[in-house]
């Protein structure tokens, strides 16, 4: 199986950006727990950040002609305000699991809203950055249930 972490804005500044809020450890911190946690459950998985959107909707549109089974996906802000990343999710088709590392429903307003979630197979929000694990865990479930099923 072979999975795309997706990261928007400002993932980038793990560690620096608002520690009471997202914690003290880095991206890179981030990207060896994802490694070690996709290694033994054999998963391959590939890297992605950017902080802007069309670069993101490219590595979307990659993901599917590159065969990638699934998208673990944190849009960072543009998960409130981008119907561009939505519609690339919704385009390829790929399972995708939208990823917060705060619990946004417990935030402002704003950020009740997302755009990208109803593209997604599922949501993880609240769970620091076990939460990528968590959906690299529920695509793997669901690959197998597909798998089954045919």
């Amino acid at each position: 199986m072979k999975l795309l972490v997706l990261n928007g804005p400002n993932i980038n500044m793990l560690g620096i950006r608002e520690p009471e809020i997202y914690g003290s450890k880095t991206y890179d911190d981030l990207l060896k727990l994802i490694s070690a946690h996709a290694e033994a459950r054999g998963v391959e998985v590939e890297f992605c950040q950017s902080n802007h959107e069309g670069d993101l909707v490219d590595a979307i549109q990659r993901a599917y002609f590159e065969r990638f089974d699934g998208i673990v996906f944190n849009p960072g802000a543009y998960t409130h305000t981008s119907v561009a990343i939505a519609d690339a999710v919704k385009g390829v088709g790929l399972p995708t699991i939208e990823v917060h590392i705060s619990d946004v429903s417990k935030r402002e307003d704003f950020r009740q809203i997302s755009y990208v979630r109803s593209a997604c197979i599922g949501t993880i929000a609240g769970k620091g950055f076990d939460g990528y694990n968590l959906a690299i865990d529920r695509l793997v479930e669901w690959k197998e249930r597909d798998a089954g099923s045919n």
